[in-house]
C-alpha cells in the first residue's frame, strides 16, 4: 500500500465544544480519543495528516442554512486543543462543505504522492460525505472510520455511512 493521508474534517471548537455555535453534541466529544489515535498512527507510518477546517467570512452564504460558525479569526474556528497540529501536518481552510472546494487539498495530495485517504471528523452527513464524494470523483480510494466520525443528526449519520460505502465505494470500518 502506498502513502496514506488522514483528513481530519472540522474538529473545531464550534462543532466539538458543547457550547460551540454548531455543536454536534456528545458524539463529537466521544470521537476525540479515536481521532487522536488515528492521527498518531498515520504520523508514525510516515503518512500525511491534513486538518481541513471551516473558515467562514462573517456574511458567508452558508449562514442561511446554519447558524454562524467557524468565522475566521474567532475562537470557534480553532482546532480543538486535544488535537494539536505538529510539524509536517497541514491546515487547510475551507469555505464550503467539501474539503476540496476552493482549497489546495488536491495539490497537497499530489505533492505528497498520496494513494489512499482515510477520513475522520464532523459532520458525517455533510463535510465528510461531500469529501468522500470528491475523493471518488478523483479515483482516490477512501476509508472512513465509524468510530472517528460524528453528526448532529443520527439518521443522517447512518445514511451517510451507507451512502459513502454503496455509492462512493468508500471502505467504512
Amino acid at each position: 500500500m502506498g502513502k496514506v493521508a488522514l483528513i481530519v474534517a472540522d474538529m473545531l471548537r464550534d462543532f466539538i465544544d458543547p457550547k460551540g455555535a454548531l455543536s454536534v453534541g456528545p458524539s463529537g466529544r466521544e470521537i476525540i480519543p479515536f481521532v487522536a489515535q488515528k492521527i498518531e498512527e498515520v504520523r508514525s507510518r510516515g503518512g500525511v495528516v491534513i486538518f481541513v477546517c471551516d473558515t467562514h467570512a462573517p456574511n458567508d452564504r452558508e449562514f442561511k442554512f446554519f447558524p454562524p460558525h467557524a468565522v475566521k479569526g474567532t475562537e470557534g474556528a480553532e482546532i480543538i486543543p486535544e488535537l494539536p497540529l505538529k510539524p509536517g501536518d497541514y491546515r487547510v481552510a475551507k469555505t464550503r462543505y467539501s474539503c476540496f472546494a476552493r482549497t489546495d487539498l488536491e495539490d497537497i495530495l499530489k505533492r505528497e504522492q498520496v494513494e489512499r485517504v482515510e477520513v475522520v471528523g464532523v459532520c458525517t452527513s455533510i463535510c465528510v460525505m461531500e469529501t468522500v464524494k470528491e475523493l471518488f470523483d478523483r479515483d482516490i480510494p477512501s476509508l472512513v472510520y465509524r468510530q472517528g466520525v460524528a453528526d448532529f443528526d443520527p439518521e443522517a449519520h447512518a445514511f451517510a455511512l451507507k451512502h459513502m460505502a454503496r455509492v462512493f465505494g468508500a471502505q467504512v470500518v
